[in-house]
């Protein structure tokens, strides 16, 4: 690992010219050889949506870098674990299964096999094919989170961990504090070696995937997860230090010790913030006192942002309900497409939005009802 990352203007999904961009990237900024390797390419699908979405890392993005490695004399494997991970899982809306077929990638089934992997507080399981790669290449996108505000390389690799066991982390750290901490324990006990963000289309607003897509027109890329999230992060708009990895990555002093540590190749930084870019609200409850209060006192938990269920979108395929890892949610036995929410039980870690593809969870302040 190293300081250096890269950042370059991309304003189209031009196979060729993303090939290229990827080229440059990768050696400007030290990515192991991978002449003779396996190498895993973990894309981000937390749902299989269409591109055009933004939910996802482009399937151009994903297929350039495929064919990088491949040129390049590496055997290339691909996989994910979406949100809620159902058996013989494929990315066909995403257009990701078609890059595999096309270019020869195996696609690789994280739920088929797990290897139990020791982190700094406690144990996790993740999928086999991590250990199996000689070189693991995490390639998130450029979006928005209502819990850690936005996502990028240290987030991705919450994938690697299959199905609901994801899930259940929430319920383990319920806090975007806590929830920081504990991506920053799993980068530690299994980080990729290098990361690659398709950011020329994003994800402002509800992200990450209830949001809006927007141009940013970039690619960037680096051996270092938090180098590129502090980067990535500050082109959004946002002070790179209130993002809760960031933020624990960075006290840590593991991966950098100051930004002047950051060893920036592209354009002048402050040119490529994005103008407009519609950020998650940052609370102001860092207080940990008052954090207890908002919790245990019911009208003061109205006053925080939290699940809001649109029941006239509602469509009841009930994902929100199996993906809640704190059992806060169920189907209303009297109400056909209506969701309840026990509000006293909810966490708030957003997970049910993550995973309504229907755009019936909307995350906002509602004071009146429940």
């Amino acid at each position: 690992m190293n300081n250096k990352i890269s950042v370059r203007k991309c304003d189209n999904y031009d196979l060729h010219e993303v090939y290229d961009l990827i080229a440059d990237i990768y050696g400007a900024t030290g990515g192991p050889d991978p002449d003779g390797k396996r190498v895993l390419v973990k894309p981000n699908i937390l749902l299989d949506a269409d591109p055009a979405r933004c939910i996802t890392t482009h399937p151009v993005v994903v297929e350039a870098m495929v064919r990088f490695l491949q040129t390049k004399g590496a055997t290339v494997a691909v996989g994910d674990s979406p949100s809620i991970h159902l058996k013989n899982f494929s990315p066909e809306k995403s257009g990701i299964w078609a890059v595999c077929e096309r270019t020869g990638a195996e696609w690789v089934d994280f739920r088929a096999e797990t290897a139990e992997k020791k982190m700094n507080r406690a144990s996790i399981k993740v999928a086999a094919a991590f250990d199996k790669a000689d070189i693991v290449i995490s390639m998130p996108k450029f979006k928005n989170h209502e819990l850690v505000y936005f996502t990028g390389a240290i987030k991705n690799t919450l994938g690697f961990v299959p199905g609901f066991i994801k899930g259940k982390q929430h319920a383990l750290y319920q806090n975007r504090n806590s929830f920081g901490e504990f991506l920053v324990d799993l980068n530690e006990a299994i980080l990729p070696h290098y990361f690659f963000m398709d950011a020329i289309m994003g994800m402002e607003g509800p992200g990450p995937a209830q949001g809006m897509p927007k141009k940013v027109g970039l690619l960037i890329g680096s051996t270092n997860p938090l180098v590129l999230d502090m980067v990535a992060s500050k082109i959004a708009g946002y002070e790179p230090i209130v993002i809760p990895t960031n933020k624990a990555a960075f006290f840590r002093k593991r991966w950098m010790s100051t930004e002047d540590d950051i060893n920036y190749d592209g354009p002048p930084l402050d040119d490529l913030i994005v103008n407009g870019f519609t950020r998650v609200p940052i609370s102001s409850n860092s207080n940990i006192s008052l954090q207890f209060i908002m919790r245990r006192v019911k009208p003061l938990r109205k006053l925080e942002r939290r699940p809001v269920f649109i029941h006239k979108n509602c469509t009841g395929c009930l994902k929100c309900v199996k993906i809640c890892p704190v059992n806060a949610i169920s189907a209303n036995r009297l109400l056909v497409n209506h969701i309840d929410l026990t509000d006293s039980k909810c966490i708030r870690c957003f997970c049910c939005s993550e995973v309504c593809t229907d755009k019936a969870v909307e995350i906002r302040r509602k004071v009146i009802g429940v």
